[in-house]
């Protein structure tokens, strides 16, 4: 219990005094005081106002806008904050049947790079109210259909020219002219680098759940039919003429191919290995199979052997279409190895930043 003290008090005089004045206090004036501080004391921590305890957001409220016209699609509402874009997109897609999650790319500014399907939308909120633009992305095809597509094609085009179809080359002279043991082993390697790609594409590969416009599956499949149609016709015509040093160019192009194409399967294995196992934190590092030491001189040997490999094709073939289409290839890669080389470089700088993107340089 609190015990008060007389204002006549002399130790109260002498703390008036010390204060800087001689001040007068009425006997009402400190009752009034001593209560206040009583009800202070017995009402505890002061409590937060109800205001403050609803400011949460529970939900949230996304807009969707046309980039092109500016105007508003429609209000996806009641979004929870655990959602993701993609959730989004299906709530989206049940609004607008017309537009499935997949051919959907949506931006938070209108010339700003598409986000990504599992970003959080609760990283996106400035408010209760998200504004996202949308681009219709055309029709859409999975990954493993699109590889599926584009190298079932060369695979059966050029058996139909290897069997020498009568609508494709005159049978008279097919059966007169002698076929030379390279065009068989050109079949025999030409099935067997297609053949490795769809199993690796069924049983090695792990893509993502993402898509790809239908129009790229069309132009890769163009590029691919197209020139596996001219390789073979070349090939498999009854006037085909074998390469300038015989058997021994033969030979060692094919050894040659053979080799790339075993590396670039141990090359494809270790990085699925790298990425089924979850270890993305360190640069693919050579084991003990040789085929996998090229990593210790270029960031992408999977391009090196397939390059490689066309290259063999081409000096065992002996055949124009081939080393255009070699050449052709070797172009893309190198691009697309490019590409790869400045992202390794921003992850595994210590590793990568003495290694070359494709082509091995020796110092």
């Amino acid at each position: 219990m609190l015990k008060r003290q007389n204002p006549s008090s002399p130790e109260h005089s002498r703390e008036l005094a010390a204060d800087g004045g001689a001040l007068s206090m009425s006997h009402n004036d400190s009752r009034s005081v001593f209560n206040l501080s009583q009800l202070v004391l017995s009402a505890g921590q002061i409590k937060p106002s109800p205001a403050l305890k609803h400011s949460k957001i529970t939900y949230f409220e996304v807009e969707i806008v046309d980039v092109q016209s500016k105007k508003q699609i429609c209000i996806v509402d009641k979004v929870s904050p655990a959602s993701t874009l993609l959730d989004v997109k299906h709530k989206f897609h049940k609004a607008c049947p017309q537009w499935y999650p997949s051919r959907v790319g949506l931006q938070l500014e209108r010339n700003g790079p598409f986000l990504k399907d599992s970003i959080s939308i609760q990283s996106l909120a400035v408010s209760s109210i998200i504004t996202l633009y949308f681009t219709d992305l055309g029709q859409q095809v999975g990954w493993t259909t699109f590889f599926l597509t584009e190298y079932t094609g060369p695979l059966l085009i050029y058996l139909l020219f290897y069997i020498r179809l009568s609508t494709i080359y005159d049978q008279v002279e097919s059966r007169k002219n002698f076929r030379h043991p390279v065009v068989h082993l050109a079949c025999f390697c030409h099935c067997l680098h297609y053949i490795r790609h769809l199993l690796e594409t069924l049983f090695v590969h792990k893509f993502s759940e993402g898509h790809t416009p239908l129009k790229n599956m069309i132009k890769g499949c163009a590029f691919y039919w197209g020139f596996t149609s001219w390789m073979a016709y070349y090939i498999n015509h009854p006037r085909y003429t074998p390469p300038s040093f015989g058997h021994k160019q033969v030979s060692y192009a094919a050894l040659a191919f053979l080799m790339c194409e075993a590396g670039n399967h141990f090359i494809n294995v270790a990085l699925a290995h790298q990425t089924n196992s979850g270890n993305r934190t360190c640069f693919p590092s050579p084991t003990y199979n040789p085929f996998t030491w090229l990593f210790l001189l270029v960031s992408c040997p999977n391009y090196t052997y397939e390059a490689g490999s066309w290259i063999s094709f081409t000096v065992m073939t002996q055949t124009l279409p081939v080393g255009i289409f070699a050449f052709l290839l070797v172009i893309q890669m190198s691009l697309w190895a490019q590409k790869k080389h400045k992202l390794y470089l921003k992850r595994f700088y210590p590793e990568v930043g003495r290694k070359a993107a494709m082509i091995p340089i020796i110092f």
